[in-house]
């Protein structure tokens, strides 16, 4: 059995006790606090983590490559996931993951999720259930189990929904339709692994193709287990889940590789300093020659000044 199918397998029998258990597609308050213990910030009113929005601005500026070292300094060792298409792939694609889980449709089981969900107050298909939810700043996230022809849950029409509700796009494990239309909506920058013009069925007393099992679970998407609240950060052909307790610590560390690249290359160009001086461990010289630029500049630097002031407060140099 390959790798995928196995942590697929685990990670399907660890959500049926609690699936079953009432039929509760979505994952109580109570649930997933206690499956994301170490935020400890403000969280919204179904208990996901909520990354400030000021945080979130600032990780745009964030790379692939220093987002995945921190997280893996940190012992994440399967938060990246490539092999997208992509929409708008030169825009970044920043949020607050919210997690569906698609399998594939059996009769028996959707009519018991359909029936639970009408008793709840949810309304339409099951494909739009997830999509209510959504707030400003979320990244729809869904496992739709590579689905292809008969599979899309994800049109110009649900995409308009979701754009309007967020102002973000989508990462999508599994084809979408209606792709013309979801490139004309200017901001939709979206990861999805396949296009196909079919639509999924999702008629609960007929036939359908998918059935929806989870609303903010834990959720893979490739090799990753993705969290509802983890921060989703898209760009270059590529997406990072990053667990919102890490989040400020991403961003202060790639701040701060910036602010040294840019010192570094400059310095390099004047010829102050070889590159050997550069690549290796920086002398004291440098660095007291570092934080005067930091302070020469402060205000034309592309990281807050504040976060610049509370860095050479930190600095003996």
């Amino acid at each position: 059995m390959k790798m995928k199918s196995i942590v697929f397998t685990i990670l399907f029998f660890l959500c049926l006790p609690l699936l079953l258990r009432g039929q509760q597609v979505q994952l109580s308050k109570e649930e997933l606090i206690a499956l994301t213990p170490e935020w400890k910030g403000e969280r919204f009113p179904d208990g996901r983590p909520k990354v400030p929005d000021a945080l979130l601005k600032r990780m745009k500026l964030v790379t692939l490559e220093e987002a995945w070292a921190v997280l893996r300094n940190e012992n994440y060792k399967f938060q990246y996931e490539g092999g997208w298409q992509c929409i708008n792939p030169d825009s970044v694609l920043v949020g607050r993951a919210v997690t569906a889980i698609f399998m594939p449709g059996r009769p028996d089981v959707h009519r018991v999720i359909q029936k639970k969900g009408e008793s709840e107050g949810r309304i339409r298909g099951q494909n739009a259930w997830t999509i209510d939810l959504l707030v400003k700043g979320d990244v729809y996230v869904v496992d739709q189990f590579g689905a292809y022809e008969d599979g899309p849950t994800i049109g110009d029409n649900l995409g308009n929904s979701i754009y309007a509700k967020t102002g973000n796009g989508i990462v999508y494990d599994g084809a979408i339709r209606d792709i013309s239309g979801l490139k004309e909506i200017g901001g939709f920058t979206s990861f999805f692994r396949s296009y196909h013009p079919s639509h999924h069925l999702n008629n609960p007393d007929g036939a359908l193709n998918t059935t929806l099992v989870g609303i903010n679970r834990p959720t893979r998407i490739g090799k990753v287990m993705v969290m509802p609240g983890d921060v989703v950060l898209g760009r270059d052909g590529g997406v990072i889940f990053i667990p919102p307790h890490l989040a400020e610590k991403v961003v202060k560390t790639s701040e701060i590789v910036r602010l040294r690249d840019m010192f570094g290359h400059l310095r390099l160009r004047e010829q102050k300093y070889t590159p050997g001086q550069i690549d290796s461990k920086w002398t004291d010289e440098i660095e007291r020659d570092f934080s005067k630029w930091l302070n020469d500049h402060i205000d034309k630097l592309p990281v807050p000044k504040e976060q610049i002031k509370e860095f050479l407060k930190d600095r003996t140099w």
